[in-house]
């Protein structure tokens, strides 16, 4: 019962801490409008600042991963989270030019990259794998929240004070996500205490060709590698959709005929929902993932979103309302299976070594997500021109790209579905 009760206030905790400590992520985008227009930024500077701070993610997340297997799961998360704030915070009054911006974006990046791996290691060591899926889902959810509050918050305060001033009131937050971790997150159990390893540690599961295979398989990697590509695709779609999302928001408003300051502030509230749609459901799917398979949550969520991807960019000209719906669709699926590849890595690997595996599924999916958001913007200069993303006019082969990538999903799940680890999910034999 103690157990228990601590379980649910961790829980608790660490998703109000990562809803604000993760609030930084998409100030930038929020405000790019001002940023574009007071430092000249072409479409291809502003996808390289997103790659900074994508890259900042990058280095850090494998380390650690590793490092909260050994020092402790909860002190990293609190350090994190405060550098976050920090360093977003710094940005307010650092950021001068092209330069600059990289460089706080960069270090930024590298004190988030170090809050979502751990904190997932720390919970998947607090809920066993029937209800990982749902705990994972609800902790990603925050996390979606806290992208669209990046969007919701600076947005219109920009529009009224100026970017800086939106910056400052979305990196403010991650200050009190940091006191919340260090009063109320629990350390997560030892991997021999944790409730993965209570009940696996006789657990045998038989496969469909009558042989079994252990939770514990330090010589098969094909499982987590397969279901880290599948990640890959998926993280070259997400991210850059989001990235990118208010940006094309500020291009349809303006193509339409509203002012640019008005559409600036009127993509950023809509960009926000669109993000925000994503957060229910990570929790709903992940919940619906405990129940169906790992693998089959996953394939419908990514092909619902992948589909409408290539065509979003081609209806840059139709009415506002139906833009609206199928970015929406697509922000609803798009992050609906993000979880689910965590809790289904976990499921497969020692929690010994789950903070390292993690890390490095976490490595290798957000690596994409340098390349994605370049990608998108150097196609769309391809395209465009030299000019701002706002009076941008042709966005098809940007947003098609994002499809293209996603196709990695159902390939590894089809690779996957064939390899006995599967069985190891939650869902086992639905998978």
């Amino acid at each position: 019962m103690i157990r228990e009760t601590q379980a649910r206030r961790t829980l608790f905790a660490m998703v109000i801490s990562m809803l604000l400590g993760y609030m930084p992520w998409y100030n930038f985008s929020a405000v790019s409008k001002y940023i574009i227009e007071e430092f000249n930024l072409t479409s291809q500077d502003t996808g390289l600042i997103l790659s900074c701070f994508q890259a900042g993610y990058v280095v850090i997340v494998v380390f650690s991963g590793w490092l909260g297997d050994k020092i402790g799961l909860k002190r990293i998360v609190f350090w994190a989270t405060l550098s976050t704030g920090i360093f977003s915070t710094l940005f307010v009054w650092g950021a001068c030019s092209k330069i600059s911006i990289m460089i706080f974006r960069l270090l930024t990046g590298l004190s988030a990259g170090a809050i979502y791996v751990p904190g997932i290691a720390l919970l998947s060591r607090w809920f066993p794998p029937q209800r990982r899926g749902g705990v994972l889902g609800l902790y990603t959810a925050a996390l979606v929240a806290a992208y669209a509050g990046g969007y919701f918050v600076a947005a219109p305060i920009a529009g009224i004070y100026g970017w800086r001033t939106g910056i400052l009131w979305t990196s403010l937050p991650a200050f009190i996500g940091a006191l919340i971790v260090s009063l109320f997150v629990s350390e997560a159990p030892t991997p021999e205490e944790s409730a993965f390893t209570i009940q696996i540690k006789s657990q045998m599961v038989s496969c469909n060709n009558n042989t079994t295979v252990s939770a514990k398989l330090p010589r098969n990697i094909m499982g987590p590698l397969l279901i880290s590509l599948g990640y890959m695709g998926h993280m070259w779609e997400q991210y850059a959709f989001w990235g990118w999302i208010g940006p094309f928001m500020t291009a349809v408003a303006v193509s339409s005929g509203m002012k640019p300051d008005r559409a600036a502030t009127w993509a950023g509230i809509v960009a926000a929902c669109i993000i925000l749609l994503g957060a229910p459901a990570s929790w709903i799917w992940g919940v619906v993932s405990d129940r169906i398979g790992r693998i089959r949550a996953i394939a419908l969520a990514a092909c619902f979103s992948l589909v409408a991807e290539f065509g979003l960019g081609y209806i840059y000209t139709y009415k506002i309302g139906f833009v609206i719906v199928v970015a929406a669709w697509i922000g609803f699926w798009v992050v609906a299976d993000s979880a689910l590849y965590k809790a289904g890595l976990t499921e497969m690997v020692s929690p010994k070594t789950c903070g390292l595996c993690l890390g490095f599924q976490s490595a290798v999916g957000y690596f994409t997500t340098i390349i994605a958001p370049l990608a998108f913007g150097a196609i769309l200069q391809a395209y465009n021109g030299l000019v701002s993303p706002v009076y941008a006019t042709f966005w098809g082969p940007s947003f098609a790209i994002l499809g293209l990538g996603g196709l990695l999903v159902p390939i590894s799940l089809f690779l996957l579905k064939r390899q006995a680890q599967a069985k190891l999910m939650a869902g086992g034999r639905n998978n």
